[in-house]
């Protein structure tokens, strides 16, 4: 009789290929555990664990690749928590917030968001990475972490108590949409995963990453509201950037053809 091989999550009983992948499903708890939160109308804590998992979303590749532990499981795996927890769980917090209140429309955008979250998700498993070392500095489109963060900048502008009378709410459907569309548009945005850094920089980028936690601890919302909108401007710039980049090595690289047949 033919022997069948038992299933296994990973090829290898090292602990290394654990790690990243306990660190992905702590990641998707925080994500639906932040839907809970919202049903009970406690919008503060829904947000901060939506922001702890797309902490550790950024984190568990990183530590993955850095300890050599990736893995066919763990990139699937990391897919299917990336939807739950940035392309359900931040348009439900949203809908039980605001959007609701919009009837059918309102569950209509609900549900763009989500379609549009799984087919960015399909599309990057897809992706044979075959381009220059250049552009892996760029994801194609809004990446599902940063996208989750956008939709949530008016419940966050609300949560920060910063008293500036402004009625962001009712702007919540229109940039749910459009952060839906940035989700599958072709629009480069910075990845900065494969960006090096001078040896004398590095104190200064310490430096940075400690005000930010250290904003975050004690200015919550208001810092994550900066964050965000500093992320909205750094998607032209990040555009600008990519297409300069692009023209200016596609002339070099025609002026050396040019030089080769000569």
């Amino acid at each position: 009789m033919e022997e069948k091989n038992p299933f296994k999550l990973v090829t290898s009983k090292k602990t290394r290929f654990i790690l990243p992948n306990l660190l992905t499903l702590i990641g998707v708890c925080l994500g639906i555990s932040s839907i809970k939160f919202a049903l009970d109308q406690n919008y503060s804590l829904a947000v901060i664990f939506l922001i702890i998992a797309a902490l550790l979303d950024m984190l568990d590749g990183r530590i993955a690749r850095l300890i050599k532990g990736t893995s066919e499981f763990g990139k699937e795996l990391d897919s299917l928590t990336d939807f739950v927890s940035f392309g359900i769980a931040p348009v439900f917090i949203l809908y039980f917030w605001e959007l609701k209140n919009y009837g059918k429309i309102g569950w209509a955008i609900t549900l763009v968001f989500s379609v549009c979250c799984v087919l960015r998700l399909a599309r990057f498993n897809l992706t044979k990475i075959s381009e220059p070392e250049w552009k892996h500095n760029y994801f194609e489109g809004v990446p599902s972490p940063a996208g989750a963060i956008l939709i949530l900048l008016p419940l966050i502008y609300e949560l920060s108590d910063l008293q500036l009378k402004l009625d962001i709410k009712k702007f919540t459907p229109y940039l749910v949409v459009v952060v839906a569309i940035l989700l599958i548009s072709n629009i480069p945005t910075f990845s900065l995963k494969k960006i090096k850094i001078s040896s004398q920089l590095t104190i200064f980028l310490l430096f940075g990453i400690a005000i930010i936690f250290v904003s975050l601890i004690f200015f919550t919302f208001k810092a994550l509201l900066v964050l965000g909108l500093l992320y909205l401007i750094s998607i032209p710039v990040s555009y600008f950037l990519y297409k300069k980049t692009n023209r200016i090595l596609s002339k070099i690289s025609k002026e050396d053809e040019h030089e080769d047949i000569l």
